[in-house]
């Protein structure tokens, strides 16, 4: 495994790699799959690495079979225990196996040039707070967008303005993630970011 925050393939390869969290599950609303398929769609007409959490189910997997289809190379980390599990999608470009969650957050943070969130339940805001905190202590400079499709992401800025608010945190942590409304906003975000890497 690469050593950790920085100096995996997406940090230093010439291909630039997007992280992707969200859900292994649907979710209620149907636009939150349309959004997904949008976002791995566009991720491959513009020839850009997908990395996400390896999974077959949910918006995870329905980004990933987006990604493919339009020409994206995939990779996934997955940890044994899920794998086992059968919900591991094993058809993609590459398909890392990790012994553990912990590992699997490393390599997905270190193997990616940005990171967009979906929606998604516990596991996606662990990996969002994951990657926020580390951005926070200087471990990466990675931008991390929330795609706020109908406001799902806006209640966890309301909790970082909480922190600020009560003196638990500086007012720089509400700079540390972006809320972006809608995929197409996402995707034109991350053209810049890809230009100025």
């Amino acid at each position: 495994m690469a050593s950790a925050f920085g100096s995996g393939a997406g940090s230093s390869g010439a291909v630039f790699s997007v992280g992707v969290f969200c859900g292994s599950r649907p979710g209620s609303n149907p636009v939150y799959a349309a959004a997904a398929e949008t976002l791995g769609t566009g991720l491959g007409r513009r020839s850009w690495r997908l990395v996400y959490g390896g999974g077959d189910v949910g918006l995870m997997g329905t980004v990933a079979r987006s990604a493919m289809a339009a020409g994206a190379t995939v990779l996934g980390v997955i940890p044994q225990r899920l794998l086992d599990r059968e919900v591991g999608k094993r058809d993609i470009t590459e398909l890392h196996v990790t012994r553990n969650m912990f590992d699997r957050k490393e390599q997905l943070i270190d193997e990616s040039d940005a990171f967009v969130a979906l929606p998604g339940g516990l596991g996606t805001l662990d990996e969002i707070l994951d990657a926020v905190t580390l951005r926070q202590l200087g471990y990466h400079d990675k931008p991390i967008l929330l795609v706020d499709i109908d406001g799902f992401w806006r209640r966890v800025r309301v909790v970082l303005e909480h922190f600020v608010a009560e003196a638990f945190a500086d007012a720089s942590v509400l700079a540390l993630c972006e809320l972006v409304p809608d995929v197409p906003g996402t995707l034109a975000r991350l053209e810049g970011i890809a230009r100025g890497r």
